[in-house]
């Protein structure tokens, strides 16, 4: 009797609150089909690679105005691009994609650089979650990190391949020294693929030479560089944006003219304004199609740009930011959900999408894009768009 009334007790606690967990269900699965769809982008904001990652945030946050001025996106869902400041250190790039899926983000989006891609995106691997750099270029990114990893621009070796050209058939150098951060992935991969271009074309590597992020003091380097024989005829740099500036205003100001040349870490103001104008000078580097492209994507980009931020992008990072952002959205719509197998898959099958940075699709096996690579160069404080390069 007893077992009886207790059953009969249990089952009206059921009935009365079985409405309110439906409700409750209902809720949450309505909240998940109208809230905001929540994008984790994670940059570097302060520290070293704030000139490249700060632009790339401010385009990201731009795409996501636009695609909610038009609408947004399944019905009306808004975009809100979540940044992080992981302040140019790994482990609060590995703390920040920790926050940013606590925070229930479908994509996660970032970097200028592969060293915190590598902190950061096997977290969302491991979630099966996508996450797109912006500007990361190490070829091998999509395979170090697995099948939700995806990447916007070209790979290193094309850019090396790119300024190696260039260096040899343009400015007809044939002896070159070649300086390299140690201390990063992404530059040591350029100065690889730059060194096998140039040899390949038939030039020499007189001297190789190393310093480290951080590094203020390249006096060492340069009087290495000024004392080698035979003399060179161009000094490669692979740096990130802090060394860049600093490396380019200490060569000129020990007098030496020789050209230098670089890749995407040289896509900074601050190559000329650490050096100033006079010192700024004889300069190139590879990086994204963007500086006086007239594509309407272009032309688009930049003008609102500068309506949201009062001035010109500062650099192709921020473009890069922009198709980031783009492409995840664009995912998004063709597969009417943000289920993040779905979008997955949407990913990996985008196929000639017009991005400010040049068409995007992945073809290849490695999952790197085949994009256009152009050349600037510098001359006194100025940047001139000279060529631009199309990989085989």
């Amino acid at each position: 009797m007893k077992k009886t009334l207790f059953l009969a007790f249990l089952l009206t606690l059921l009935l009365a609150f079985a409405p309110l967990m439906v409700f409750g269900a209902g809720q949450k699965e309505a909240e998940e089909e109208t809230g905001p769809i929540k994008l984790g982008a994670l940059y570097n904001l302060t520290g070293g690679m704030s000139s490249i990652d700060a632009p790339a945030l401010n385009g990201a946050k731009l795409k996501a105005i636009l695609i909610n001025q038009a609408g947004g996106l399944l019905n009306g869902r808004m975009v809100e691009v979540i940044g992080i400041d992981t302040k140019t250190d790994q482990k609060a790039s590995a703390t920040g994609a920790k926050k940013a899926l606590s925070m229930g983000v479908v994509a996660g989006l970032g970097y200028g650089d592969t060293t915190f891609v590598m902190a950061a995106a096997p977290l969302f691997q491991e979630k099966g979650i996508p996450f797109v750099t912006s500007g990361a270029t190490h070829p091998e990114l999509p395979k170090w990190v697995g099948d939700a990893m995806f990447m916007t621009p070209f790979g290193d070796d094309d850019q090396s391949f790119a300024i190696a050209d260039y260096t040899y058939n343009k400015l007809k150098a044939r002896k070159v020294v070649v300086w390299t951060d140690n201390s990063m992935d992404f530059t040591k991969a350029l100065s690889k693929f730059f060194k096998q271009r140039f040899q390949e074309l038939g030039g020499e590597l007189i001297l190789e030479d190393f310093f480290m992020m951080g590094d203020k003091d390249f006096s060492a380097q340069i009087s290495r560089l000024k004392t080698t024989t035979p003399k060179p005829d161009a000094v490669f740099i692979s740096a990130i944006p802090n060394e860049a500036g600093l490396t380019v205003k200490q060569i000129r100001e020990a007098g030496l003219t020789l050209p230098i040349v670089s890749g995407d870490g040289f896509d900074t103001e601050l190559v000329t304004t650490v050096p100033g104008p006079k010192l700024a000078n004889d300069v190139y580097f590879s990086t994204h199609t963007y500086r006086e492209d007239t594509r309407p994507e272009v032309l688009e980009f930049i003008r609102e740009y500068e309506k949201e931020y009062g001035r010109p992008p500062e650099n192709a990072f921020a473009p890069l930011g922009f198709d980031a952002v783009g492409l995840i959205c664009d995912a998004i719509k063709r597969a009417g959900t943000t289920e993040k197998d779905a979008l997955r898959k949407a990913l990996a099958s985008t196929m000639g999408y017009k991005a400010v940075t040049g068409e995007i699709s992945y073809t290849r096996p490695s999952g790197v894009p085949l994009k256009a690579v152009a050349i600037i160069g510098v001359h006194n404080g100025e940047y001139e768009l000279l060529e631009t390069w199309k990989p085989e």
